[in-house]
């Protein structure tokens, strides 16, 4: 890596324009040096426009795009040296084999010749398809191919990393050890993910950039987006009153807004609490339950899928954008 730059990535009120039709509408966002940023949307929203924007792909409209300290319209050829880029589709030649396809690409990257090798081989092993090193790229499987695509992204060890599905097409095993493999390379590397696969972003991003209809309608943490979104922090208490009611006596702890009955067990009633915004009643509840002589057998946040928040943020219905962080 070149010393002294910046690993981040900066969208700056980048517009798309084809004829009348806008794709991409204002969009703006930063990637944190070593964070992995997920970027959500419905198909349609902008999504693939702007990472080929990003990757100098295509020109924007409007706007400006910072890749590793460098503009992606004014110097192109630094920022591209500095990304690694993994298409939905992985670019591989289908004569050439695994090996001779990576070396071919560390080529075109500039690597030297003495460390081609190494490259070929160190990237090989990170995305584990050391063992079709030898098979030609038009006989491998989905998911091999999906592989040998991030292998080509991440060979040159690239400052940016902008990766289009990169677990589509893999099998569960396979999943999992790709999600571990862009885990590890956050810290070394700037990642944006994109991804239709809502827990991929779940258990691989720090935050979520979603976008809909070409502007971004939120940039946040998963938690974060779930309390802005429910206003207030909602616990689940389940207690065991010994048949009595504890919804009156929930009701009367201060900062508590609402009460509803959930489910009920064996030995325990569980309710629903909702609390005013930057009201924490956890104390109090628990102090509540226990002073009147009962058991508390649980409590615990309740907080809104990653699906839910993506439904609200993206349906016809919402016209409210949230505020950005």
């Amino acid at each position: 890596m070149a010393e002294g730059v910046t690993r981040v990535i900066e969208v700056q009120h980048i517009t798309k324009r084809y004829g009348r039709f806008t794709a991409v509408d204002d969009v703006s966002f930063r990637v944190e040096p070593g964070e992995i940023l997920g970027f959500l949307g419905p198909n349609g929203a902008g999504k693939t426009t702007t990472m080929r924007i990003l990757t100098g792909y295509m020109p924007a409209t409007t706007g400006k795009a910072i890749v590793a300290g460098h503009d992606v319209f004014e110097r192109p050829l630094e920022a591209k040296r500095r990304t690694g880029y993994l298409p939905e589709t992985p670019p591989l030649y289908p004569e050439m084999t695994v090996r001779q396809y990576l070396a071919f690409v560390a080529t075109l990257k500039g690597i030297a010749s003495n460390e081609r090798r190494r490259r070929v081989d160190w990237a090989m092993e990170r995305t584990r398809v050391a063992e079709v090193a030898d098979r030609h790229c038009a006989k491998l499987s989905k998911g091999y191919r999906q592989r040998v695509g991030l292998a080509q992204a991440i060979i040159h060890n690239p400052e940016v990393l902008i990766l289009d599905e990169p677990t589509a097409g893999l099998d569960p095993k396979q999943i999992l050890e790709t999600r571990e493999l862009i885990k590890s390379l956050a810290g070394d590397h700037t990642v944006i993910l994109s991804t239709h696969i809502l827990p991929e972003v779940a258990q691989t991003c720090q935050r979520v950039v979603i976008i809909n209809k070409g502007r971004v309608v939120a940039v946040d943490t998963p938690t974060n987006l779930t309390a802005r979104l429910r206003g207030g922090e909602t616990m689940y208490v389940q207690v065991d009153a010994a048949g009595a009611d504890a919804s009156p006596v929930l009701r009367e702890v201060p900062g508590v807004v609402r009460v509803a009955l959930a489910d009920t067990h064996d030995g325990g009633v569980g309710y629903e609490v909702e609390s005013a915004t930057h009201s924490d009643v956890r104390r109090d509840l628990a102090r509540a339950i226990v002073g009147k002589g009962w058991g508390l057998l649980e409590l615990r946040p309740l907080r809104l899928s990653l699906e839910e928040i993506f439904l609200q943020l993206t349906t016809e219905e919402s016209s409210q954008e949230v505020p950005r962080a």
